[in-house]
């Protein structure tokens, strides 16, 4: 096991470095970020080649990448065009987009693997028929129409919630935004286990298992459950990253102010140092999650073993 998790770390070097440098080129050719500093009026030639030169903007694309990478390593993710060290927005961001995350991942693993196990076993019950068709419905519909529908009915018109997040963002506020958020891929969780459920019940050691004459909760928890749970958590750990970098709609509903909105914001002003250092955040929680996911496998499968 030590030896597979050194050699995937070691992996994760020339991803990250590829991911990011694509970003990079990705962001510099979003426009010109001195434009937006300017406003309205065009920057007059001195003002922009003063600002080029003082955000480094002025050298060549592979001279900026490679300093930028060189401040990484060192915890500095640079300036943004406002003066704002990006640390300091990412110190207050990412905190309010994990509480969000982990909401959200708590409803898939809980809603979604209950209701997947359930009509798993009953497959073809009227049961299983309605929750197949309330997932497609759920998957159809765009996340922004759901936030706003649920916010108007929930918190203008009942009262029941209040219609925007405070900027604590308690986990007792980010509740019904967790659940905005987690609608799809929730549902995507409740069809990945229903169908993994469904096919291992007929699986052989299930037979040998009901057999042998051991408890049916004992069957379903300790030898169906596990293995088919394998899909349904590489699902789950891949969708870490996508939901923290996928949650701009939902906080821009809830008026949120976490990663996706500084991101919202960086894009929508040219500020490319604060998109780029959260992107590559978000990268090392993606390849975190993927290297999380991998060791569960042994965990849930004591069939599987790293060299």
């Amino acid at each position: 096991m030590g030896r597979y998790v050194v050699r995937r770390l070691l992996q994760m070097i020339p991803v990250f470095i590829g991911a990011t440098l694509l970003i990079f080129l990705m962001v510099n050719v979003m426009g010109d970020p001195i434009a937006g500093l300017c406003g309205e009026r065009q920057c007059d030639p001195a003002t922009a080649a003063q600002l080029k030169k003082e955000f480094g903007l002025d050298k060549p694309v592979w001279q900026q990448y490679l300093t930028y990478m060189g401040n990484v390593f060192t915890g500095d993710f640079g300036t943004a065009f406002n003066g704002q060290e990006v640390t300091e927005l990412m110190a207050a961001a990412f905190p309010v987009t994990i509480r969000l995350t982990i909401v959200a991942i708590l409803f898939e693993i809980v809603i979604g693997i209950t209701l997947g196990v359930i009509t798993g076993l009953r497959r073809g019950s009227p049961e299983d028929t309605g929750v197949l068709l309330l997932t497609l419905v759920v998957i159809s519909v765009p996340t922004f129409v759901t936030g706003l529908l649920l916010q108007l009915l929930l918190g203008v018109k009942w009262g029941w919630i209040k219609p925007s997040v405070s900027p604590e963002a308690t986990f007792g506020e980010l509740i019904l935004p967790g659940l905005v958020l987690a609608s799809v891929s929730l549902a995507y969780v409740t069809r990945l286990t229903r169908t993994s459920i469904a096919e291992n019940k007929r699986s052989d050691y299930v037979r040998t298992a009901i057999a042998k004459g051991l408890p049916r909760r004992r069957v379903v928890t300790r030898h169906l459950l596990r293995n088919s749970l394998i899909p349904v958590v590489t699902f789950i750990g891949t969708d870490v990253g996508a939901l923290m970098g996928g949650a701009i709609v939902t906080e821009r509903i809830f008026n949120i102010h976490g990663v996706g909105y500084q991101l919202y914001q960086g894009i929508l002003r040219q500020n490319t140092q604060t998109v780029v250092g959260f992107v590559t955040v978000l990268v090392l929680v993606f390849l975190v999650a993927n290297l999380i996911v991998d060791l569960l496998y042994a965990v849930l499968d004591p069939r599987i073993r790293y060299a």
